[in-house]
């Protein structure tokens, strides 16, 4: 005769094999879910890593001008940099200079073009000094030598011209000779010189006169054998490598954008360490 009491665990215990089988089945089955899904996400990140970001128009314009030259040494500014001393750069121009509608003076080229030299030269130490004003044109920067370059102390000019004087109804006749004088002026001082050129923007082609004041700066940099910094070319090949005409030109058609004096100012630091090495 089968003992009631033992009839009754013997089932109370296999319930209880039953539930727990239950559970365990529940459980693997929420970890193998949990994997899958974790899996899927591996995937799809993954997959997004894959997936390479959209460059900035500043990196394509940068792409597009790997190979600049100066087409000059600067041998006051290898000799500062090689010594590990300060390297006292003065950039003059125009609003070119002064960066005009960016947001801060982090983003004009002159600030652009001393990061990227700090980073391209970790062991240098570089300053610059602004000293554009807008509306300049090539006898305003002149006039302004002395008192707002040279009075600084600098190793290093870049001198931004010729934007002013052909853009608003001016011409480029005889100013030739005004820029051989202001290059001579400042490699009197001893320093390095570079020009940079007028930059590709529609109300620059609308001059008749801007082939003229580029070929002016072309030859003099060329005869005086100073550094020159082709900012039309370089714009004019970012577009030729699928950029859109305003991705480097602001709203008003002639300045530079965000993006424009961002790859002028890494571009010509660039340039400057090409030159040096």
């Amino acid at each position: 005769m089968v003992n009631e009491g033992s009839r009754y665990d013997g089932q109370f215990e296999m319930r209880q094999r039953q539930r727990q089988q239950t559970l365990v089945a529940g459980l693997r089955g929420a970890w193998l879910a949990r994997c899958v899904a974790g899996l899927a996400a591996v995937s799809v990140g993954g997959a997004a890593a894959q997936t390479p970001a959209k460059p900035s128009d500043a990196e394509v314009c940068l792409a597009a001008n790997q190979s600049f030259s100066l087409g000059a040494a600067l041998p006051r500014t290898a000799a500062r940099l090689n010594a590990a001393a300060t390297l006292r750069i003065v950039a003059i121009g125009s609003s070119s200079t002064t960066g005009l509608w960016v947001a801060s003076r982090a983003a004009t080229y002159p600030e652009v073009m001393r990061r990227e030299l700090a980073r391209l030269w970790p062991s240098a130490r570089i300053e610059v000094v602004n000293s554009g004003r807008i509306g300049e044109t090539i006898g305003g920067s002149i006039s302004r030598f002395e008192r707002d370059v040279l009075a600084y102390g600098p190793d290093l000019v870049v001198w931004q011209l010729g934007t002013n004087d052909v853009t608003w109804g001016g011409r480029a006749d005889g100013l030739k000779n005004r820029v051989v004088g202001g290059v001579r002026s400042l490699k009197a001082a001893g320093v390095d010189v570079i020009l940079m050129d007028l930059q590709y923007a529609p109300l620059v082609l609308a001059s008749s006169q801007h082939s003229i004041m580029e070929t002016i700066i072309a030859d003099v940099a060329r005869q005086e054998r100073v550094g020159l910094f082709p900012r039309f070319e370089l714009m004019r090949r970012a577009i030729d490598a699928g950029l859109s005409s305003g991705a480097l030109v602001a709203w008003d058609g002639l300045h530079n954008s965000a993006a424009g004096y961002d790859c002028v100012g890494r571009a010509l630091a660039r340039a400057i360490h090409a030159a040096v090495r």
